[in-house]
C-alpha cells in the first residue's frame, strides 16, 4: 500500500480511467470517524497527509464516488483506492540483460548505466530496468534478493541520463553508504551541455525542488526559504564553450529528482535534448532554415537529455577505503560536442 500513496503524484493520466488497487469494507460497529485519519490507521507506513492528497486527486472513493479527505465513514462504506493505471506486480524477476559493470566486490557493484535503462520498476516500466539486470548478474549469490530494500540501488539517476550508480550487495554495505550520501560526504560529478553562453566560469544554484504543480510529471524550483519542496544546491563550472550552449561541469550538494535539469531550467539554461525542460527548442542562436536543421541533426544524434553522471566517490563499507570512479563521455554525447567544435570552427573561418 505504501508504494500506491508515494507514487501518486509520479502519474501522469493520459485516459481518465482509474483502477482498483485497495478496498476496505467498513465493520457495522464502527463509529463515524474522518476517512484520512481511518485509512491511516489501518495502511501501515502510508502518512495521513499522503492519504489527504490521494483524496484531493479524486483517487479515494466510497461507494463508487469520489469524496474529500473530510468525509465520515459509515458502517458498511466501501472504501476503494482508485490509481490512473493498472494494478500490476511490482515483484522484481531476474532479466539477463546487458549490465556494464565497471567495479565489483563481495560488498557492492559500480555500473555505468547506458541512457534509456530506468533503474526501478515502476509505473509503466515493470521490466527490462537496472535492478532487473542486477537481479540476474547476482542470480547465484543467495543473501542478495533483489525485492529486500535492505539491500540494492543507493541511489538512482534518471532514465535518460548516463552514468555511475553504486549497488549495496549487503545490509550492512546498503547502510553505511546510504548514510555517506544523506551526509553528503560523497563525491558526485555530471557533464551536461545546456542552453547557455555563460559569462562567469562557475556558478553556484540554490532553490527548493518539488513537484511542479502544473505539470506532475516535472518538477520546479522554489525559493530556500519557501518551505515547499526540499532543499537543493548545485555548483557549476564551465568546461568549453560553444557560443550558443555550454559544456559545464555541475557538482551535487544534494540529491533531489531532477536537480540539475530543474536548477538549470530555472536559471533560463535547459539541457540540450530535455523535451520535459524545454531544452528541444531553440533556445539560442540563429533563425536561419540551415541552423534550424543543424539542431535537429544534434538532437537526433544526442536524443535526450545531454546529461552524464561522470564521477562517483565514497569510502568503501568495509575497508574504509576512499573509492573513485571516473565514466567517459558515452558515444552520443561524444559525437554531439564534436558536432558543436565544428560548428565553432565553420563560424570562425
Amino acid at each position: 500500500m505504501t508504494d500506491y500513496i508515494d507514487e501518486i503524484e509520479e502519474q501522469d493520466d493520459d485516459t481518465g480511467q482509474l483502477y482498483e488497487h485497495l478496498r476496505i469494507v467498513v465493520d457495522k460497529g464502527q463509529v463515524p470517524v474522518r476517512i484520512d485519519r481511518f485509512m491511516t490507521e489501518r495502511l501501515q507506513h502510508s502518512s495521513r497527509n499522503r492519504i489527504q492528497k490521494a483524496a484531493d486527486a479524486g483517487f479515494v472513493h466510497v461507494n463508487d464516488s469520489a469524496v474529500k479527505s473530510n468525509y465520515k465513514v459509515r458502517p458498511g462504506d466501501v472504501i476503494t483506492l482508485m490509481l490512473d493505471r493498472p494494478h500490476h506486480d511490482t515483484t522484481i524477476e531476474a532479466e539477463n540483460l546487458p549490465l556494464d559493470v565497471v567495479y565489483e566486490d563481495e560488498a557492492l557493484m559500480v555500473i555505468n548505466k547506458a541512457a534509456g535503462m530506468v533503474v526501478h520498476p515502476g509505473a509503466g516500466n515493470f521490466h527490462g530496468t537496472l535492478i532487473n539486470a542486477v537481479a540476474w548478474h547476482l542470480r547465484n549469490m543467495p543473501s542478495f534478493d533483489a525485492n529486500d530494500p535492505e539491500v540494492g540501488l543507493v541511489h538512482r539517476i534518471d532514465k535518460d541520463t548516463s552514468g555511475l550508480l553504486v549497488v549495496a550487495k549487503t545490509p550492512e554495505a546498503k547502510r553505511h553508504l546510504g548514510l555517506q550520501f544523506f551526509n553528503k560526504t560523497t563525491h558526485r560529478s555530471y557533464n551536461a551541455l545546456v542552453w547557455a553562453n555563460f559569462t562567469e566560469d562557475e556558478g553556484r544554484i540554490e532553490g527548493n525542488i518539488g513537484r511542479d504543480p502544473r505539470d506532475r510529471l516535472r518538477m520546479a524550483v522554489f525559493a530556500p526559504d519557501s518551505e515547499i519542496g526540499k532543499s537543493a544546491v548545485t555548483h557549476y563550472r564551465v568546461l568549453e564553450r560553444f557560443g550558443y550552449v555550454t559544456f559545464v561541469e555541475c557538482i551535487l550538494e544534494t540529491g533531489r529528482t531532477h536537480q540539475i535539469r530543474a536548477h538549470m531550467k530555472h536559471i533560463g539554461h535547459p539541457m540540450f535534448g530535455d523535451e520535459r525542460y524545454g531544452g528541444t527548442e531553440i533556445l539560442r542562436g540563429e533563425r536561419s532554415s540551415t541552423y534550424k536543421a543543424y539542431i535537429q541533426n544534434c538532437l537526433k544524434i544526442c536524443p535526450r537529455q545531454a546529461l552524464h553522471a561522470r564521477t562517483l566517490g565514497f569510502v568503501h563499507p568495509t575497508t574504509g577505503k576512499q573509492m573513485d570512479f571516473t565514466s567517459p563521455l558515452p558515444q552520443d554525447m561524444e559525437l554531439l560536442l564534436e558536432k558543436w567544435r565544428n560548428y565553432i570552427k565553420g563560424l570562425a573561418n
